[in-house]
């Protein structure tokens, strides 16, 4: 109403009401002329209006051998399915795109805009004319496959068969990494090599446990849990997804690849309806720059998920507040069929309230890392908090049971999940040092909970039981841990390492006496087991032995050359011993080759330096490790290390 007020007061004159009301009329009667008169939008072609949308937003996985299940680089492609394409656009389904507009642009968003999908839709239903071909723009260009080039070195999967049809399938593939020593990943690239392939999550595994898992199937590949030693890289995702544009990460933001890791791949395959022979390959693209920053992930989620049959509304929260200032780089939602919508926002210490990802139709067949276009900052204090829904209810299409049935969590398809992990960088590696410490107390605590539900469907599992006790050594519950690594070691008798991991939680108890006794258990079975004559030598140093302790130190080096604790270990025993500074300063100088960042090493060789009258030598590795203890947070290190600092100096002048 307030815009028919606005027209009387301008009409308002000599004529009065009716001279007023004529004069209007006669205005609006002009613009509907007017709007008669003007020539009709010419009608939409391919070449003109069509194919710049279909080549930016489509063709990543339109394309011949691509995910997509046809083409749309050429006319005749695009004309064939113009109905389903405009259907598709209108409904939004296509292109694939779930995030809800939000205050944080993501890069490469494929969210067709609403004058495209209209262009779309009256092209179609004029007839899908082709316009000028000649004039057809370029389609996007892919070299064989790699949408950033040729890479620095391709990893090949191992082939293996899925079968026509069925339910999808979840399985993982453990690929050692070629070459030697360490290098630096600026960017990943996956090729799927199949369409049965719908996505790839990728991690690193630098312990053999993965590897272990996979050799013990017959087939390429397991399937089950993915073990908490399997991680993703320096705060890094990786993952594939189709239609997902893989960036370079900016310079200094690279991540170390060691050449004996092992890349763990989940693939989520789906039936074709035909026999399908997957081999995907992941190529990576190095670089001489090693990283000077490195982002930190994040977890929210919940694990003791427990949704009965026919529950719609299924409702789990988490929250976390920074204890530092980030800058928050992207997000990675993840969950499983019955999930229904997800949101994840920030309020700042003042109660300001930010949105990071708002998702109103979850679609487990379009899940994807989301990098936001311009990072931003959030100041310590900040809460961040997310909410999944989930429907488990036979109204739900998408839930896999029909009937609905009970589900919790796990990593399976059929079990459920709700997590959101955020990538964020802070100001300092002091910072970054304190955040993820902090956040790794906090998922681990969670993890143990879904351990703890897997564990109860599988008493025997004994890889499980094994990440649930390191977890709860992790968090200084040695007793827990203690109660999983004995099932193991009854499950196991003859693993030496189990009984090793027995005497770990024992030690950690202050149960010494039954610790020695299992730690020697592990040394029958095992005479050359460097850990092992380790941790014993500790223990009879403890109680004073200092020939039996030496006795295992000098074992420990011998089984296990680069196990740098061993050699500190053999150099401090060494000093105690009648100071064998011919022993003690090389077996000190090997322990910090082996590990660089090692305080109690650095002043154990500034000791043996000052033993020898080599005091300047004395003062660099004490100085050296008063750094390191206190950028580790050792403060009772670093005051006693400060201490022999200033003996050191007086005995140089002197």
């Amino acid at each position: 109403m307030a815009g028919s007020a606005s027209v009387v007061r301008r009409f308002e004159g000599p004529g009065g009401h009716w001279g007023h009301v004529r004069r209007a009329t006669a205005v609006l009667a002009a613009l509907a002329a007017a709007v008669a008169a003007a020539p009709a939008d010419p009608p939409a072609t391919f070449s003109r209006d069509i194919a710049p949308i279909l080549y930016a937003q489509c063709a990543t996985c339109h394309r011949p051998g691509a995910a997509a299940p046809f083409s749309l680089l050429t006319y005749a492609d695009a004309r064939q399915h113009a109905t389903q394409i405009a259907a598709a656009t209108r409904r939004r389904y296509m292109p694939p795109w779930k995030p809800e507009p939000g205050p944080a642009p993501f890069v490469g968003e494929r969210r067709l805009t609403d004058a495209q999908i209209l262009l779309i839709d009256r092209w179609a239903a004029s007839g899908a004319a082709a316009g000028d071909l000649t004039t057809l723009p370029s389609p996007p260009h892919e070299t064989d496959g790699w949408p950033l080039g040729t890479p620095d070195l391709i990893v090949t999967l191992p082939e293996y068969t899925l079968r026509p049809d069925g339910t999808d399938v979840f399985r993982n593939f453990v690929v050692p990494v070629p070459g030697a020593g360490t290098r630096y990943v600026r960017g990943l690239t996956f090729r799927p090599g199949s369409r049965a392939v719908h996505h790839a999550n990728i991690r690193v595994d630098p312990t053999p446990a993965s590897r272990r898992l996979d050799e013990a199937d017959p087939a390429p590949g397991y399937e089950g849990t993915i073990l908490r030693s399997a991680d993703y890289p320096d705060g890094h995702f990786l993952g594939w997804t189709p239609g997902q544009a893989p960036p370079l990460a900016p310079p200094g933001l690279a991540w170390r690849l060691n050449a004996a890791d092992d890349f763990v791949v989940q693939l989520h395959l789906r039936p074709t309806g035909k026999s399908e022979r997957v081999q995907p390959a992941i190529g990576l693209y190095f670089t001489s720059e090693a990283p000077a920053h490195t982002p930190t992930i994040l977890r929210l989620g919940r694990q003791g998920l427990n949704i009965a049959p026919g529950v719609r509304d299924y409702r789990i929260t988490d929250s976390y507040v920074l204890p530092v200032d980030a800058e928050v780089q992207a997000i990675q939602p993840h969950a499983h069929y019955r999930a229904r919508s997800v949101e994840t926002w920030a309020t700042r210490p003042g109660g300001s309230r930010r949105s990071l990802l708002q998702i109103r139709d979850w679609d487990f067949n379009w899940q994807d890392q989301y990098r936001y276009a311009s990072p931003f900052w959030l100041p310590a204090g900040t809460r961040l908090d997310m909410a999944f829904t989930f429907d488990n209810s036979d109204d739900n299409p998408r839930n896999p049971d029909h009937p609905a049935a009970r589900v919790s969590w796990g990593w399976r398809t059929a079990d459920e999940m709700g997590d959101v992990w955020v990538q964020v960088m802070t100001r300092n590696d002091a910072d970054r040092a304190r955040l993820s410490n902090d956040i790794r107390r906090k998922m681990a605590a969670e993890d143990t909970i879904g351990c703890e539900m897997l564990i109860a469907r599988e008493p025997e599992h004994t890889d499980l039981r094994n990440d649930a006790a390191l977890l709860y050594m992790e968090l200084n519950q040695p007793a827990r841990a203690l109660a999983h690594f004995q099932v193991v070691s009854r499950l196991k008798p003859g693993s030496s390492t189990a009984h090793y991991n027995v005497a770990v939680a024992l030690e950690a108890a202050g149960r010494t006496a039954p610790a020695a006794a299992e730690y020697e258990a592990a040394l029958r079975i095992d005479p050359a087991y460097s850990l092992a004559h380790n941790n014993l030598g500790s223990l009879r140093l403890a109680e004073g032995q200092i020939d039996a302790a030496r006795r295992h130190y000098e074992a420990a080096v011998t089984s296990g050359p680069d196990n740098a604790e061993a050699h500190n270990n053999l150099c401090a025993v060494s000093l105690v011993a009648g100071g064998d500074l011919a022993v003690a300063i090389p077996e000190c100088e090997r322990a910090v080759r082996l590990r660089p960042v090692y305080p109690e090493a650095h002043f154990n060789l500034a000791r043996a330096y000052a033993s020898a009258g080599r005091f300047d030598e004395a003062i660099r590795a004490a100085t050296t490790a008063d750094e390191q203890a206190m950028a580790a947070g050792k403060t009772a290190l670093s005051t006693q290390i400060r201490e022999q600092l200033r003996a050191y100096r007086d005995r140089r002048v002197k």
